[in-house]
């Protein structure tokens, strides 16, 4: 799983009555807890040895510090006083692939270099580091009482800007301070942050250890893989934040984590600091039920189209494949996350267990006429709304990508030339506009893939003849709804034809449309500009529901979420990720995914070679089969091999990726890079027999760097604990 880019609640009072994984009941190891909510967490009762304060200090030095976002959208450390950083190997895989040429694919190979002189540029890298974190929801709502619609947004809107621009000033000289809305407002918080930008490769693995198992190992449990990289932050000489620079030196942090390699047990106790990047655990039924049933089962879809269509595109272009690896990559890991979402969601009741805590919500406010005065109309008016948005929900998360901008180029810049073009009142192009048009579609054109687009339209196409009958999208209808089977398959791949391949393929016939139209009638054009129209008519169609929704939607939400926290007396109250510092715990922990069958939560290099068949993605490395059958393991070995990766109890999601994962004493003994199968779902619950959090065991990484790549150097910056005597 690429946690690039799960959850939330826990409160004391509460663990002692668990009886059901319902959505909004209290889990035991679930919540991403914002910083400030350590010191409140029952930490102590569950093994954490050191102080809350020592985990998160906004006055002083503590772990938080060492934790970081990367500007991929994950999380990573530093692991050392020079800078070191430590995060997974698919978080730093766009820097392998723009590092790579045809003939030295650094995926496949891996990368080391014997000293700090041979680190490679990280291109388009950077590191976040958080200085504070704090709950101002207080200071967002002064004044607020009794306001509603434009006076209340108004009146927020004041108080963010005042606060923000006041917090600014003080800040430290070159960080950014922002304020966030989270949970349609339920929270607002203040994050200072300042960025670091040169950030360069120190070591990777190569990709029969990072990826080893490839897509189908992917969320599964036994997983083993190596999925780790170390990077290294630079600064210019004064400390300050600086491009690359030859003269750049390593960044000083305030913190850098401890390495234990003591090996962990069943049942010990971890936690996870890291930058989770979105969940909605609040959502009321019907926004679940829109995600089980129409939003993840495009997504699963479209994502699979798109990986195909990249894919073979690689297979005859060496360059492209290269080029083209991490999209695929990406595409495939979140395939997986929408599908098995989906398919969770729905063996797992959520929407039938968040619909049971919605009727309770009816009891409970109708026998109070302080809630009845509150809360009384806000579940009749979520139903009442999101029924009427949700009434053709398959054909609009299709309508909502029309054109697609991932694939679409040409009939991107058709459909933009229709929608300019038809606006009222819209004025012909002076000569001088038009040359500026074309210049902005030939720009857009360089680098089209025609098979791409191709096949994507076609995609587009089968999805839209597969709607339900009350949801039909007339455009395509009006073109193919005569025909079914292979006959209308045949016409939509000719009308894809004409899109991708003909008239409308030179920039030149694209910037003719913006007038004067001088060409004859050709049935083929009119039938792309006709379903342009369409598609333009029926966005527009859709535009006023989308809109009242957006207004009503938040308002709603707030308060429904106020309701369902009051009623079960929840404190601390975690708010939903939003890529932002969190902080989750749990246990080491296995799990039984199915009847009569229970998965252990360790693996080692021995079950890596009992999946070896010596061909991609099981095709372990020689030398590592080596090691293993001399038992060379340096210090890291337990037993007769090494632990590769491991299982928790914590409650993570994407964003989390490269997240260190903590001992009691806070010292790091892992690397988080995914989650299992049956946890997917988990932006809308947590369940505590089936989310489990897969990391890399930090003897593993240690191994693999000093044993396997020779990179010995790169351990010695680190410091060192536990371990053999």
């Amino acid at each position: 799983m690429k946690l690039i880019n799960k959850s939330f609640f826990s409160l004391a009072i509460m663990l002692a009555v668990l009886v059901s994984t319902s959505s909004f009941a209290l889990a035991f190891d679930e919540g991403m807890f914002a910083p400030d909510q350590i010191a409140k967490l029952p930490l102590g009762k569950r093994g954490l040895k050191i102080k809350p304060t020592d985990i998160y200090n906004p006055g002083g030095v503590s772990l938080s510090d060492a934790v970081i976002r990367l500007s991929s959208g994950c999380t990573a450390e530093f692991v050392s006083p020079e800078g070191l950083i430590l995060t997974n190997h698919h978080c730093a895989f766009d820097a392998l692939v723009k590092a790579s040429t045809p003939g030295n694919d650094l995926v496949e190979t891996g990368f080391r270099t014997d000293g700090r002189s041979g680190e490679i540029v990280a291109q388009g890298y950077s590191i976040f580091i958080t200085n504070r974190a704090e709950d101002v929801t207080a200071k967002i709502k002064t004044g607020t009482e009794g306001l509603t619609g434009e006076a209340l947004a108004a009146k927020i809107k004041q108080n963010n800007d005042a606060l923000q621009a006041a917090e600014q000033a003080k800040a430290k000289p070159g960080a950014t301070v922002r304020i966030q809305m989270l949970n349609n407002g339920f929270y607002y918080y203040l994050y200072e942050t300042h960025q670091v930008k040169d950030v360069r490769v120190v070591y990777a693995p190569p990709r029969n250890i990072g990826v080893f198992g490839g897509d189908p190992d992917n969320f599964e449990w036994t997983r083993h893989t190596g999925d780790f990289t170390f990077l290294r932050a630079y600064v210019a000489p004064d400390g300050s934040p600086a491009e690359y620079s030859a003269n750049n030196v390593p960044f000083k942090p305030k913190k850098f984590l401890t390495m234990n390699i003591g090996g962990l047990k069943d049942n010990d106790f971890v936690f996870v600091m890291g930058y989770p990047g979105g969940t909605t655990r609040y959502r009321e039924s019907w926004s679940i039920k829109y995600a089980r049933d129409a939003n993840f089962p495009f997504l699963e879809n479209y994502l699979d189209a798109l990986s195909r269509s990249l894919n073979k595109i690689g297979e005859t272009n060496e360059e492209k494949r290269l080029a083209l690896q991490s999209n695929i990559a990406n595409y495939d890991n979140s395939r997986k996350v929408f599908g098995g979402g989906h398919l969770r969601l729905r063996r797992s009741g959520v929407v039938e267990q968040r619909q049971a805590d919605e009727a309770k919500l009816a009891t409970w406010i109708a026998a109070n006429p302080d809630r009845q005065r509150k809360y009384g109309t806000v579940l009749t008016e979520l139903k009442t709304l999101s029924e009427e948005t949700n009434a053709t929900a398959k054909r609009d998360v299709l309508l909502r990508r029309m054109p697609d901008p991932l694939s679409m180029t040409v009939f991107g810049q058709v459909f933009t030339a229709v929608a300019e073009t038809s606006q009222p009142g819209a004025k012909m192009l002076s000569d001088t506009e038009r040359a500026a048009k074309l210049k902005a579609i030939q720009s857009a054109y360089e680098n089209r893939e025609p098979a791409h687009e191709l096949e994507m339209i076609k995609f587009y196409l089968r999805s839209f003849a597969d709607l339900p009958a009350d949801q039909k999208f007339k455009p395509a209808e009006d073109l193919f709804g005569s025909l079914s089977g292979s006959a209308r398959r045949e016409a939509e791949a000719k009308f894809a034809d004409t899109i991708v391949n003909g008239e409308y393929s030179s920039a030149e016939r694209v910037a003719g449309l913006y007038g004067p139209r001088t060409l004859d009638f050709n049935q083929e054009r009119e039938n792309i500009l006709g379903f342009a129209r369409g598609v333009l008519a029926e966005q527009a169609a859709l535009a006023p529901k989308t809109a009242k929704f957006n207004a009503s939607i938040n308002r709603l939400r707030t308060l429904y979420m106020e309701a369902l926290t009051e009623m079960k007396g929840m404190s601390p109250v975690y708010p939903d990720a939003n890529s932002t510092l969190r902080f989750s715990y749990g246990n080491v922990k296995g799990y039984a995914p199915r009847e009569a069958e229970f998965r252990t939560p360790f693996t080692t290099m021995k079950g890596m070679l009992e999946k070896d068949t010596g061909v991609k993605p099981f095709d372990m490395p020689q030398k590592l089969k080596d090691l293993q059958a001399a038992r060379d393991f340096g210090q890291y070995g337990e037993g007769d091999s090494v632990v590769v990766n491991f299982l928790s109890s914590n409650d993570i999601i994407g964003g989390n990726s490269g997240s260190p994962i903590l001992n009691g004493n806070g010292e790091q003994v892992g690397l988080c890079f995914d989650g299992n199968f049956e946890g997917l779902g988990n932006d809308f619950y947590y369940d505590p027999d089936y989310n489990r959090t897969i990391s890399v065991d930090i003897r593993y990484v240690l191994f693999i760097t000093e044993k396997f790549g020779n990179a010995k150097w790169v351990v010695d910056e680190m410091k060192i604990v536990g371990g053999k005597k």
